[in-house]
């Protein structure tokens, strides 16, 4: 969903929330103050509509290095009392990644700066999983026993210590804690700990609870239908699903496609997704109705369901369903867009522009819909997906529109092709290490430098290496 804090495209600011080459070509023109103001907004504010897909810290960690930046304001953001009020991993999280990116670059003040958040900080867990990817043993050793003293010799210190040593994201910083010979003051706490965590999987994993062999189709609903009643709610239509695979024959179908029809919300849900599974010659149907139902469980099954299929019969339908103003008619023409033949390219182009108009450039379709205008080489959907480029505040989408753009616009490669070499994705910086023009004095310049920049990405320096060769001329 679009953010309505993001400043529009057109903006110094625009550009950098959004991770676009042309942000870091922008900023560098700019007087220094004006690109590091934009720049320490972003970082303090994270703008990316999803957090935990898009990449930005590297891409601002790259343009704080350029800027030569200081830490002020990274700091007061950091140790704000609003750290321990609102301690949401979004909130600092950003800030923590970039300067994880920056102590990977040498910066010692960044370093520095984490391991003081790692003993202070209530997101300490990112920031020592930060530290974990680039501190050395000493460094690490030197903050267990801080690191520990947040959790009291308490059962519920403890507790929350086992769960944090199990739920750690880099677990270097346990095993150098676990080990007696380098830190004897957190050994015993730690190993204690570790075994804790390992005793709560092996005890999950004796109480299933989930169906056991044996049960009946009606009791796959039921036990569908009784997690809607738990607190807090627990949606099983999908796991039901598989169970019902495994538990109904041929001579059950009937009692299915009653559920499907007029059945209670989970066990409706999961049976419209089984038929649909299965290749019912009733789910279509089934799913027309399902997906105009009230109940929203129900709706969204019934649209992920078709989303699912994978028949000549689905296409057909989604054919006729694509001039839908619906999430049915949504899911159409995703389908069409990523299944559907040439002879479709019209209906594709005409629901890739009649959701930009009318939801605008981050609508979810639109994911679908520019890949299938790329897939089907639509040559004159390039206006529309250089808007969707342009305007766009996710990176992920912006990302595939470039690809679709590399398929349909003769313009890709001396356009936006430059730009995306500087881009926050890394998926886009090898496409454009592909596709740039050499010809442009500053796209080798960058080639240089993505190909002897140890935060690179391996497959973008791969591709950066196919066209110089093996051989990478130093950068300049």
């Amino acid at each position: 969903m679009f953010d309505p804090d993001i400043a529009p495209s057109g903006t110094l600011l625009g550009l950098l929330q959004r991770g676009r080459g042309d942000g870091t070509l922008h900023a560098l023109a700019a007087p220094r103050a004006e690109a590091l103001a934009a720049l320490h907004h972003c970082v303090l504010r994270d703008p990316r509509s999803d957090w935990q897909v898009e990449n930005r810290s590297l891409y601002y960690a790259r343009l704080h290095m350029d800027l030569d930046g200081g830490f002020d304001e990274i700091e007061q953001h950091l140790f704000h009392p609003d750290d321990h009020l609102d301690p949401a991993e979004e909130r600092t999280g950003l800030a923590l990644a970039v300067l994880g990116h920056l102590a990977s670059y040498g910066r010692t003040d960044a370093l520095l700066l984490l391991r003081r958040y790692a003993i202070s900080g209530a997101n300490w867990a990112w920031a020592l999983d930060e530290l974990a990817l680039r501190d050395d043993d000493t460094g690490l050793l030197g903050l267990g026993e801080s690191v520990l003293a947040r959790f009291p010799a308490t059962p519920e210190g403890e507790a929350a210590l086992a769960a944090a040593v199990r739920d750690a994201f880099e677990p270097r910083p346990w095993r150098l804690w676990a080990d007696a010979q380098q830190s004897p003051a957190t050994a015993a706490r730690v190993l204690a700990a570790q075994e804790q965590g390992s005793f709560d999987r092996w005890q999950r994993q004796l109480r299933p609870a989930g169906p056991r062999p044996g049960w009946s189709v009606r009791e796959v609903l039921d036990w569908a239908q009784q997690g809607l009643a738990l607190h807090p709610t627990q949606l099983r239509h999908v796991p039901a699903t598989r169970c019902l695979t495994a538990v109904a024959g041929p001579e059950d179908r009937l009692e299915i496609i009653r559920a499907a029809a007029s059945g209670p919300e989970a066990a409706r849900a999961t049976a419209l997704r089984y038929l649909a599974e299965h290749h019912d010659p009733q789910a279509l149907d089934l799913i027309e109705a399902g997906a105009a139902d009230a109940a929203e469980l129900v709706a969204e099954a019934a649209v992920t369901a078709f989303e699912r299929m994978r028949s000549t019969a689905a296409l057909e339908r989604a054919r006729a369903w694509i001039h839908r103003n619906d999430a049915l008619g949504a899911a159409a023409a995703g389908m069409l867009a990523c299944r559907g033949g040439t002879y479709d390219s019209a209906l594709v182009l005409s629901a890739l522009r009649r959701t930009v108009r009318a939801e605008g450039p981050d609508a979810a379709v639109l994911w679908d819909l520019v890949h299938g205008a790329g897939r089907l080489s639509i040559g004159c959907a390039a206006p529309v997906l250089r808007h969707v480029y342009r305007e766009t505040a996710s990176s992920q989408l912006r990302g595939r529109t470039a690809r679709a753009l590399a398929a349909t616009d003769p313009s890709f490669a001396t356009g936006f092709a430059v730009e995306c070499l500087w881009d926050c994705e890394e998926s886009t910086r090898e496409l454009a290490a592909h596709h740039a023009t050499t010809a442009d004095a500053r796209v080798v310049e960058q080639l240089r430098r993505l190909a002897t920049d140890p935060a690179e990405e391996a497959e973008v320096q791969t591709a950066v290496r196919s066209r110089f060769g093996t051989e990478v001329p130093p950068a300049g």
